[in-house]
């Protein structure tokens, strides 16, 4: 398979989300989807910057991405978080996963950032030994803490 990595461009913006949307139904979780494409042109490409993305351009059209923001560790300075590795699964051990977590740590350290991080879900196995494979240390023994949206109105609301 041909393809090029290159930096995303906001007319890029609907076949991220439409990869996004297929990475949610394999996750398990259709519905969980509330960004648009609008959304990602805004956030992605406007003055205030929340993410930089590469995309997998082939033939048939994008078919992955990887999409990363800035990061500070109070033990190691910069950093970068990796949001999403996405291939779709119509392609996936084409090569391009490889090559988007390359573009991923190129750009990391042209950044001069001290970690790269992401999750994983513990039961995506063939991801974590794609990572484990690439040299990354998957940390079995920490959890993910989140407040979504409205985790933080009752937060906020048990303040006053």
């Amino acid at each position: 398979m041909e393809y090029t990595i290159r930096e995303a461009r906001p007319e890029d913006m609907e076949e991220v989300l439409n990869l996004v949307q297929e990475l949610a139904n394999f996750e398990k979780e259709p519905d969980a989807v509330e960004i648009t494409k609008d959304d990602l042109v805004k956030h992605g490409f406007s003055d205030q910057k929340m993410f930089h993305c590469f995309v997998a351009d082939t033939s048939e059209g994008i078919a992955g991405i990887a999409l990363v923001y800035p990061r500070y560790s109070t033990w190691k300075g910069p950093a970068i978080h990796l949001e999403d590795l996405i291939v779709s699964e119509k392609v996936r051990g084409s090569g391009l996963g490889t090559a988007l977590l390359d573009e991923v740590v190129k750009y990391g350290d042209s950044l001069g950032v001290k970690r790269i991080c992401w999750e994983v879900l513990d039961w995506n196995e063939p991801a974590i030994e794609f990572y484990e494979k690439k040299g990354a240390n998957v940390l079995r023994d920490w959890d993910v803490v989140q407040l979504d949206e409205k985790g933080i109105k009752n937060y906020l609301e048990s303040l006053n």
